[in-house]
């Protein structure tokens, strides 16, 4: 059983890490590993923007880099400029990124607050998602 408002805690807390001095746009992410590990990530910034990189994909990588492949869930949390916290769904390249590894029951869990917060299954975040199984990997 997935604890949301665990995760919903910690992508809030990771959100508070964001280094985003340009758009003021603060995301923190939480991704929980299939053996029950957990890695936060948070958006960092640059000044040349193409090199921004979102927490979700933060988050991720730091798994992956760790020996980490299985993944159940993640949550996301967000905040706007001045520090109001919305419903923040993550971006088509992370998305992307994520559905390399996202099985059938991966969730995806959408933070305003640790108590408020919306679940979605996979499907529901990106339909007909292209990844390996459509390259016979």
């Amino acid at each position: 059983m997935i604890n949301y408002k665990r995760l919903a805690a910690l992508a809030v807390e990771a959100k508070d890490r964001a280094y985003a001095p340009y758009s003021g746009f603060h995301v923190g992410a939480a991704l929980l590993c299939e053996n029950g590990k957990i890695y936060i990530g948070c958006n960092v910034e640059s000044a040349a923007y193409p090199a921004t990189v979102c927490a979700e994909r933060t988050a991720l990588l730091k798994a992956v880099s760790e020996g980490e492949r299985k993944f159940k869930a993640i949550s996301v949390a967000g905040s706007r400029p001045g520090g109001e916290s919305d419903y923040c769904y993550p971006c088509g390249v992370c998305r992307q990124m994520l559905h390399e590894f996202a099985g059938d029951d991966f969730e995806v869990i959408i933070v305003k607050s640790e108590s408020d917060y919306r679940v979605h299954k996979w499907s529901e975040i990106l339909p007909y998602g292209f990844g390996p199984n459509d390259l016979g990997v």
